[in-house]
């Protein structure tokens, strides 16, 4: 009878992380619901952060966006001026599509190198974007947080000290709710307090296998 030898036999190896997308617009809590998730356990990969950090560190995305929008995409100490690139992009959606197309490929990257030291079996990537860049097909689940318009807008007008209709004009840029809602595999309701929004999130967490 043939021996078998240990060192021959293949080590299992090991299980990738199931990368759940998390979304919401505008004053929906997704941050919020992001800070739960982390109290549970699960790391959070927060797309929009790290895009921030990423525009001020690295010297070729720098050189690509100037040339796109312009010197005053930085300002004097070398820092990415989020106002006025904002300004900028706000009404021009090719503007706007081509800077995603600067920016993304380089957060992506940096979420790869961030998933290797993953050993959770769920990591949550947060980006506001999930389903306008077609992120969500990444994805093993997608999680929406979303709430009532109005609610959205008096949490932006309360925490910014926005308009009604600075609020309004940032919304109608955005995906509808009611678009998302259709394409996401889980639903957060924010529309009333922080112990319910807890309470969803958990439950929600839990039971995705």
């Amino acid at each position: 009878m043939e021996e078998l030898h240990s060192e021959t036999q293949k080590a299992e190896p090991e299980p990738s992380p199931k990368i759940i997308g998390l979304t919401g617009g505008i004053g929906s809590g997704k941050t919020t619901v992001a800070h739960f998730i982390e109290e549970f356990g699960f790391p959070v990969y927060y797309s929009d952060d790290r895009a921030k950090t990423i525009v001020n560190d690295n010297e070729d995305l720098k050189i690509k966006i100037k040339e796109l929008l312009g010197e005053k995409a930085y300002d004097t100490n070398g820092q990415y001026d989020r106002k006025f690139v904002a300004e900028k992009v706000f009404n021009n959606k090719e503007q706007l599509h081509e800077l995603n197309e600067i920016i993304h490929p380089a957060v992506k990257i940096d979420f790869e190198e961030w998933l290797k030291k993953q050993t959770q079996y769920l990591v949550f990537k947060e980006t506001a974007l999930l389903f306008e860049l077609k992120l969500n097909k990444q994805c093993y689940k997608s999680l929406l947080v979303t709430a009532e318009d109005n609610i959205r807008a008096k949490r932006v007008m309360d925490r910014d000290g926005k308009t009604y209709r600075e609020v309004e004009s940032v919304m109608e840029k955005q995906m509808p709710e009611k678009d998302k809602i259709k394409m996401a595999d889980c639903i957060i309701y924010n529309n009333t307090n922080l112990e319910d929004l807890k309470e969803q999130t958990e439950r929600i967490i839990f039971s995705i296998e």
